[in-house]
């Protein structure tokens, strides 16, 4: 049949119907999200769910990961083991049904798990599909139970391999690297920051981390321990750590309101941000939803009471609002739910409408209580609220006055801001750029069609120890909002904001490759953390990479990026190759900074993503904080490699 037929004969046995592992192999961003880093990783939390789902059925206590020499990972649990004997409707062992069928598993009979972490049931099996090995061992009924597997396809039926008197799974799969556009190579602190909150939610379970890829000094397996005997409260408190608390104890309650477990546990400190953290069935739900709502609405409903009650705010002359209930605020929000609805852009935002109520009534007799038994501490709250009130009040006089500024109000755009010709938001990017010096390269060096200079003066203001009207008076900072064109905050939400009318869908920080610049480069990602985390959600902060060196000999040149990329390129031209270290962007000339680090052909930009909300938010208070001594920890076990991932 010619080609042109082919063409022609277009039927229902063209259509591909892509059934369970083919669909995951052709379309793994639908399961996992993406096929980067952050997808690589969840991997792992996908086989350590169904342990922890063992655990919170009450049949396991203790969980072991261990990434192995080749990047492998193992997963090993003491729970009841995966069934293993024959499923009626497959006919093969149900262990195999669980390891290659897409939504198999115990999830969905409610008889054996009441509450689950996974949101699809989609769990193991989509890892299976996404590894060019894995190996299932099940321990149970005395036996030793084993079955491979290669990219999801089962290599021999399940068999017996020993007996035994322990019970529970052991799984150990190695990633695709047909699959990832990443190197497999797993972060240790992205898993432990994972594992320890795990171990935080799911209070009296051992979880522990094992890294056979890199010894101590004492030559053993770099290894940690994750053990919360009282939860959320310890929680609060590492959160907390670099913070000075207002008030001597955590606030904590466990309950169950209408059917619904609840756990909430919250401190107020010294500082001016707001840091709320929910979970549901122990997934991160950082779009919030109805739980948050509930929890919002106790908490003022409650304390607005009190402090009316108690006369301190007769003398207030303007009304206080949620968000000042919530500055100084530090609190974590878990509930477990039976049939979860998620919504929002990455279904991580609870929609159960039941939930608020009973999380509203949770927090309100939760804090009645705590008021009335810790009266100092009442006090203390209630004047912590009635200052950021009287700071929203001088807040809101700076906030319009950046309103005013922006360009949707007509009041144009900064007079340092080198704007770019085309006006469509997706193919415009923006660099914010340390100095004078290095912005006035930049403009000579960029293309003028699409790429937009905006240059900083020093070191913008430490959001993290200023109160929000001195945020909104500082003169780079109102640069930044009036050339972004955001819209800022209400009355109910200070922070919120308004992302219809962004100008440039990419805003790159570019500063020097030194200590000075990557110090500008976190005081900018603190301000975007904390005054326009949407802006990194959404996927619009990049950090640009200038190279270090620059290795010439004779008429040949080549750009180094770091020491061992200069060794090698230095040893291909020989010993006599000069060397030429960059101490700043101002020392390239516009073309050297647009074909290392501005044109798109060549560059190298580094996306920020928020991995984990509640250690992203711990790393800032401690980096950007008063706390000298946890810092100067920090600095010294990654000065080496110093390439925070948050």
């Amino acid at each position: 049949m010619s080609e042109e037929k082919n063409k022609q004969n277009y039927s229902a046995d063209s259509i591909q119907a892509l059934e369970g592992m083919e669909h995951v192999r052709k379309r793994p961003s639908m399961y996992i999200g993406d096929v980067g880093v952050r997808g690589l990783h969840h991997l792992v939390y996908e086989v350590v769910d169904n342990s922890i789902d063992e655990a919170m059925a009450g049949h396991c206590d203790t969980i072991n990961v261990i990434i192995n020499e080749n990047n492998s990972i193992t997963v090993k649990d003491n729970g009841r083991g995966i069934p293993v004997d024959i499923h009626k409707k497959e006919g093969v062992s149900a262990l195999e049904v669980v390891m290659t069928k897409i939504g198999a598993g115990g999830k969905f009979d409610k008889d054996s798990y009441k509450v689950s972490g996974g949101l699809h049931g989609v769990g193991v099996s989509v890892v299976n599909a996404l590894s060019i090995h894995l190996k299932a061992t099940v321990y149970r009924d005395g036996k030793i139970w084993e079955q491979e597997y290669e990219r999801g396809k089962s290599l021999y039926p399940v068999k017996t391999v020993g007996e035994t008197s322990e019970r529970g799974t052991t799984v150990t799969f190695l990633p695709d690297d047909i699959i990832f556009q990443t190197d497999i190579i797993f972060s240790y602190d992205t898993l432990a920051a994972r594992l320890r909150e795990l171990s935080f939610l799911n209070k009296g379970i051992t979880i522990t981390l094992t890294d056979k890829r890199q010894k101590d000094e004492k030559g053993e397996f770099l290894h940690e321990q994750f053990y919360s005997e009282i939860g959320l409260p310890e929680f609060v408190k590492y959160l907390d750590g670099n913070r000075e608390q207002l008030t001597a104890s955590v606030i904590a309650m466990e309950g169950e309101k209408s059917g619904i477990p609840v756990e909430v546990a919250m401190v107020y400190n010294t500082s001016y941000n707001e840091n709320l953290h929910s979970y549901v069935n122990n997934i991160n739900t950082h779009e919030g939803g109805t739980h948050l709502s509930g929890f919002r609405r106790g908490l003022t409903t409650t304390l607005k009471k009190y402090a009316e009650t108690s006369g301190m705010l007769d003398k207030l002359k303007f009304d206080i609002s949620g968000d000042d209930f919530r500055e100084g605020l530090t609190a974590i929000v878990s509930v477990k739910v039976a049939e979860p609805q998620f919504e929002g852009q990455t279904k991580t935002k609870l929609g159960n409408k039941e939930v608020t109520a009973a999380v509203s009534q949770a927090v309100s007799e939760m804090l009645e209580n705590y008021l009335e038994e810790n009266p100092a501490d009442a006090r203390t709250i209630v004047q912590k609220v009635i200052l950021a009130a009287q700071a929203r009040h001088a807040a809101r006089k700076a906030r319009e006055m950046v309103q005013r500024k922006t360009v949707m109000s007509g009041g144009g755009l900064p007079g340092k801001l080198s704007d770019c010709a085309w006006t469509e938001p997706d193919r415009c990017e923006v660099f914010l750029v340390e100095g004078d010096s290095a912005g006035g390269t930049a403009k000579q060096g960029r293309d003028r069609n699409f790429q937009a200079i905006l240059p900083l003066r020093g070191k913008i203001l430490n959001v993290e120890k200023a109160m929000q009207h001195k945020v909104f008076e500082n003169e780079e900072i109102r640069n930044i909002y009036t050339a972004l064109g955001v819209t800022i905050g209400t009355e109910e939400d200070s922070k919120a904001l308004n992302l219809e009318k962004l100008r440039y869908h990419k805003v790159v920080i570019m500063c020097d490759a030194d200590v000075d610049g990557s110090h500008i480069a976190t005081l900018i990602l603190t301000f975007f953390f904390r005054y326009m985390r949407e802006l990194i959600e959404e996927g619009h902060v990049f950090i640009a990479t200038p190279p270090l060196y620059l290795v010439k000999k004779g008429n040949k040149k080549e750009y180094a990026w770091d020491d061992k990329e200069r060794d090698a390129i230095t040893e291909k031209m020989g010993g006599s190759a000069s060397v030429q270290r960059y101490k700043g962007l101002g020392e390239m000339n516009a073309e050297q900074l647009w074909d290392t680090t501005m044109n798109p052909e060549f560059r190298t930009l580094r996306r920020v993503t928020i991995e984990n909300g509640s250690e992203a938010d711990r790393i800032f208070s401690m980096l950007m904080g008063d706390d000298v001594p946890p810092r100067r920890e920090f600095i010294e076990k990654n000065a080496v490699y110093a390439n925070i991932d948050i």
